[in-house]
């Protein structure tokens, strides 16, 4: 059985703000934020994670201690939107490391990439080897991000 979003009452709203804001932390610490016992937020918290409303848990990685600090968005334009080339550029699209997000939009282009990589030659690189190589691409056009304001991967609930 699918739940949709209006089937999540206040408690499951809680149980998503604590793990979407701070990752898996145990029943008992979550059952006494959110001010229920522990069999019941375990119930809820397995059924929310079986639904798929929550996907998994992550490490958040600090890219900049990594070295991948250098942020560009690409505005990737096709040369066939027809489903068999959109199949094939995701799947395209999938496989690159380098690529944190990749959104189809609906506007002057047709796909909206966030790529992340060391510096601007790292970048130089996968643009003429990954990104300029797949699948019906007709032409990119590449934003440098100059300071990330907010970056966050959970909404509030």
């Amino acid at each position: 059985m699918q739940m949709n979003r209006l089937d999540l009452d206040s408690f499951d709203r809680k149980i998503l703000g604590v793990v979407a804001a701070e990752g898996r932390i145990s029943v008992t610490d979550l059952a006494g934020r959110i001010g229920l016992s522990k069999s019941p937020t375990q119930t809820r918290l397995k059924r929310l994670e079986e639904q798929g409303i929550i996907k998994g848990y992550r490490a958040m990685l600090d890219p900049i201690q990594l070295g991948r600090e250098h942020v560009a968005f690409v505005e990737i334009r096709l040369s066939d939107t027809r489903e068999k080339a959109l199949n094939a550029f995701n799947t395209a699209v999938r496989a690159i490391p380098e690529i944190e997000q990749a959104h189809l939009i609906a506007g002057n282009f047709d796909y909206l990439l966030k790529v992340r990589v060391q510096d601007m030659s790292s970048y130089r690189q996968v643009l003429a080897e990954k990104l300029s190589t797949l699948p019906y691409v007709a032409s990119t056009s590449t934003y440098v991000a100059m300071q990330a304001i907010k970056e966050e991967s959970s909404a509030a609930f």
